[in-house]
Formats: C-alpha cells, sequence, structure tokens
C-alpha cells in the first residue's frame, strides 16, 4: 500500500492507495513542532495494520521537515520527499522554478492527469483552485507544464486577521449566508467571507481561463481543491469539478513516475512506519 502525506501549514492529509485506488484519507492539523517521534506514533494510529510498500510525500513547513526527513530517512521501504531537484515531470515554466512549493507542483501534476487528459489523446488546459491557508489560482497548461498563477490569503486567515485587527468584530462560524445581504455582525463577516471569496475567485478565473484561451485556444476545466473547498466552491460559478485531495493524488502519480524511472528499482519491502 502506497503511502501519501501533505504537509500544509494548517492541515496534513495522510491518504493510502492500492494502485490508483484510494483506500484511506486522514486529515490532522499540522504541528510544526512535532518529532520524527510523535509523527511515527501519529501515522501508526491511523495506519494501524496497514502495510506500507512506499511513501511519497512533499511539506509546506520547513520547520517540520527535519522530522519528516529523519522518519522517512528510518523507513525500509522506497520513499520520495517532494522538493527542488526532484524530478516529477512537471515542467515549470516561471522565472524561478525552485520558488514553486512542493504541493504546487505535484497538484498540477494530478490536475493534469485527472482533468487535463482528452480522450483523443491531446491535452486541455486546467485551473486549480486549492482553497487551504492561502487560496492558490493555479494554470496548468494542456501539456501538463506548471505555467505559474495567483496567491492571495485564504478564508481562516483572512478571518483571523479581522479579528484581531478589528476592536468590534469577532470570529464567526464559517459557513455559506443564506443572503448577501447581512442583517446582523456574524450574517455580514460571513457573506463578505464566503461570498466575498467566491467572488475573488471567480474574477480570477476568468481572468487566468481568457489568457490560456488566447495562449492556447482552448478553454480549461476549472477544478477546486483543498480542506475549504467544500465552504466555498459552491458558490463559485466558474468552477465545475472538485477533488478535495488533489494534492495526495499528484504525490501517487509522483512516487509512480519516479520509481518508473529508476534503472534498478529497489527491493520492495513491507514495513509501518
Amino acid at each position: 500500500m502506497l503511502l501519501t502525506v501533505d504537509v500544509g501549514n494548517s492541515q496534513t492529509v495522510l491518504a493510502t492507495f492500492d494502485g490508483p485506488r484510494r483506500v484511506g484519507c486522514w486529515r490532522v492539523t499540522t504541528a510544526p513542532r512535532a518529532t520524527s517521534d510523535e509523527l511515527r506514533m501519529l501515522w501508526r494510529g491511523l495506519l494501524r495494520d496497514t502495510e506500507v510498500t512506499g511513501v511519497s510525500a512533499c511539506s509546506t513547513v520547513p520547520a517540520l521537515l527535519p522530522a519528516l526527513r529523519a522518519l522517512l530517512d528510518s523507513l525500509e521501504v522506497p520513499v520520495v520527499l517532494i522538493g527542488p531537484g526532484v524530478r516529477t515531470g512537471v515542467p515549470l515554466h516561471v522565472d524561478n522554478p525552485r520558488e514553486v512549493g512542493a504541493d504546487r507542483v505535484v497538484t498540477a501534476l494530478a490536475a493534469h492527469e485527472l482533468y487535463g487528459r482528452r480522450p483523443d489523446g491531446g491535452g486541455r488546459p486546467v485551473v486549480v483552485v486549492d482553497f487551504g491557508t492561502s487560496t492558490n489560482v493555479d494554470a496548468v497548461g494542456p501539456d501538463g507544464q506548471f505555467l505559474g498563477g495567483a496567491l492571495a490569503p485564504g478564508v481562516e486567515v483572512s478571518l483571523e486577521a479581522l479579528a484581531a485587527r478589528a476592536a468590534q468584530l469577532r470570529s464567526v462560524e464559517l459557513t455559506v449566508p443564506p443572503q448577501a445581504i447581512g442583517k446582523n455582525t456574524v450574517a455580514a463577516l460571513q457573506s463578505g467571507l464566503v461570498l466575498g471569496f467566491a467572488g475573488l475567485v471567480d474574477g480570477l478565473v476568468a481572468r487566468i481561463a481568457a489568457e490560456l484561451v488566447a495562449q492556447f485556444g482552448a478553454a480549461p476545466v476549472v477544478v477546486a481543491t483543498g480542506g475549504l473547498a467544500p465552504l466555498v466552491a459552491d458558490s463559485c460559478r466558474s468552477i465545475g469539478e472538485r477533488e478535495p485531495d488533489l494534492t495526495v493524488h499528484g504525490l501517487r502519480l509522483a512516487f509512480e513516475r519516479h520509481e518508473a524511472g529508476l534503472r534498478s528499482p529497489p527491493t520492495r519491502r513491507s514495513a509501518s512506519p
């Protein structure tokens, strides 16, 4: 069973795959100060008796990388940690490829493989809207190339900043309001955050889609992913597809590509973290 681990700023997503089929998936709060032993205990508790035959991981939390590397180095199975210098087969058409987060790279890989390939063997562009700690709107070309995108604050980050800086405002439950015109402070905040971010996404997608049409002559598929996608995506007029855990699918594909590219693949052994 392949284990994929996406360590994000707010949450860590772990998923197991039997070939292309996702078997299990868990979301836990990211603890930046966790030790490798604490990570091992967490993984063991979630996986229980699952036999892990490989691990594919990425992290956007630099403080957690040493502990994550220590745990991965202790495993007696093939391991791929996505980062600068690790080939994924995704061309990075940006000014500085090393600036692109590993999560954005593997998400672009999954977006192309799952939504960008046409039945006739050709390709089409894809726009990925990732609702997480930040709101990422990324463009993927018809050949699977990462073209760049736009980065905005996430919904929860915006709420926390607003509550901290505005004396008469406070944190509220993030839920879709019944109407745009809020009749009280809570409803007004929910409207501004949920519907406001939906408008932000629709505006960015429209501009990015227009640039993709001008460049490739084809309208993109727009896919929503990320932990906050269920909150905002339904209010977005531009989103056509949804896959909350696109990144772990990308980690699976990156692992498969890495294994296929090895001249002498290491002998697989089953082990538990």
